[in-house]
């Protein structure tokens, strides 16, 4: 998802079947190539960093520039990304994991900017940045023991019901999985 012409293939091949009314980017990563998250700015890495942003910034930001103009027109239509709270700036009491939490806000950064463009040719457009809450997979493996978890089929649930609530007012907003708002 980071390689922008096999997106814009992808998008091509999926535009070809007429208007997509839901677009729902799940990717993200807090490990990459064994690098978990950093507890400290000491751990400064930045080549890890840049991986992190191209994971969980770049690659999303293609799709949107890829996916987003397929949506219908006028039409109520959805364009999510996952996020995390822990890429909530105001919400962050705990400090650690510098670059996931960074790359995260960007992304946040990138679905609020990416709406106020899209307002403009898709007024019926919704995107949003969701907070699946703590997920029971191998993302969560190491640090999960310590939260309520939700099982992927609960977080998906739970996700497309926040999704089915949201009108293009609300574009451009932040979500957790219980539907409430998340600060930026």
């Amino acid at each position: 998802m980071t390689d922008e012409p096999s997106v814009a293939e992808a998008a091509s091949r999926l535009g070809r079947g007429g208007g997509l009314d839901l677009i729902f980017d799940a990717s993200g990563a807090l490990t990459i190539d064994g690098i978990g998250p950093e507890k400290t700015i000491k751990a400064l890495d930045p080549a890890a960093m840049a991986r992190q942003f191209a994971v969980n910034a770049i690659g999303p930001a293609l799709l949107m520039k890829h996916f987003l103009p397929l949506l219908p027109r006028q039409e109520r239509a959805i364009f999510a990304t996952l996020s995390a709270r822990v890429g909530s700036i105001g919400d962050n009491r705990l400090g650690g994991w510098m670059f996931y939490r960074a790359s995260k806000a960007a992304l946040n950064q990138i679905v609020r900017t990416a709406t106020i463009e899209g307002r403009r040719t898709h007024p019926g457009a919704v995107v949003a940045a969701l907070h699946p809450g703590t997920v029971a997979t191998r993302l969560s493996d190491s640090y999960g023991a310590r939260c309520n978890q939700l099982s992927p089929d609960q977080s998906a649930a739970l996700l497309l019901d926040v999704l089915d609530r949201l009108e293009p007012a609300l574009s451009g907003g932040f979500f957790a999985y219980d539907g409430s708002v998340i600060e930026w």
